[in-house]
């Protein structure tokens, strides 16, 4: 039997190890840059994706894009149309970087998505790509369209925050 300290330097060291495991596990998202900047977000839906093995591997690497990216919800199926994932290190025969990829979502959630898409003015918008528990995720905005002067109003505002920040650090 080993004495008590020796126990418990086991159980730290086993926790440190998780916590580590932790660290290791987080992968970057992939960011929708431009969305936030042309619309203004009012709802977010999480759903998973159906992916080929090398999609999934350029996606862990953070090689993806979503700038010309959006959702379209056709009967009862969402699609991911025009989001860019290249393919894997070795070149893929018949590799489509920018296919349409069918989104996991309940009936429920479709339905509303598809409501919501058709009302005047707003926009189904995945926002970022991201892996929750070695699964990889998108989550979709509802946004809508942001005119020139809430663009400007937008810039003005983050300006005097700047601007701000800037007085209480001198004082």
């Amino acid at each position: 039997m080993f004495p008590r300290k020796r126990e418990s330097v086991y159980n730290e060291a086993r926790i440190m190890n998780k916590e580590s495991r932790i660290k290791r596990t987080k992968r970057p998202a992939i960011r929708n840059k431009t969305a936030r900047r042309f619309y203004k977000i009012l709802d977010k839906v999480e759903a998973g994706m159906a992916l080929k093995g090398l999609e999934v591997k350029s996606l862990r690497a953070g090689r993806a894009s979503l700038n010309e990216a959006y959702v379209r919800v056709s009967g009862a199926e969402a699609f991911l149309i025009n989001a860019h994932i290249p393919a894997w290190q070795k070149q893929v025969e018949n590799y489509e970087p920018t296919r349409s990829r069918k989104l996991l979502l309940h009936r429920s959630e479709i339905r509303d998505l598809y409501l919501k898409s058709q009302k005047k003015g707003l926009t189904l918008v995945p926002l970022q790509i991201y892996f929750k528990k070695n699964k990889a995720k998108v989550l979709i905005g509802i946004g809508r369209g942001l005119k020139k002067g809430d663009k400007r109003a937008k810039i003005k505002e983050r300006e005097l925050k700047r601007e701000l920040k800037r007085t209480l650090k001198r004082n």
